[in-house]
């Protein structure tokens, strides 16, 4: 199978995009493992600023929901006193 010449171009142009982009995205991940470093090294918990990061990416409805579900099954498992419901209300908060 032979490609014409502009479908070619048109090949050429998006791999060049697509790598150009990749090269950008390992460049941000590698900016995101420094922030998330220095957060560590000024005593933060890096697991918790990225469980943070993941509730304030969710409206405030789903948030809530996913809350109430962690809650309930906390709770069937008999583990809500080891927990408790405040420490959920206090990560959707501090999300928010």
């Amino acid at each position: 199978m032979s490609l014409q010449s502009s479908a070619k171009d048109q090949l050429r142009a998006f791999v060049s995009r697509i790598e150009r982009l990749e090269e950008e995205k390992a460049a941000l991940a590698a900016d995101l493992r420094e922030v998330y470093a220095e957060a560590k090294g000024n005593g933060f918990d890096a697991k918790a600023l990225r469980k943070v990061i993941s509730l304030r990416k969710l409206d405030d409805n789903k948030r809530r929901e996913e809350d109430a579900v962690l809650t309930t099954y906390l709770h069937a498992l008999g583990m809500d006193g080891e927990v408790g419901s405040d420490a959920g209300a206090a990560a959707t908060e501090a999300a928010a």
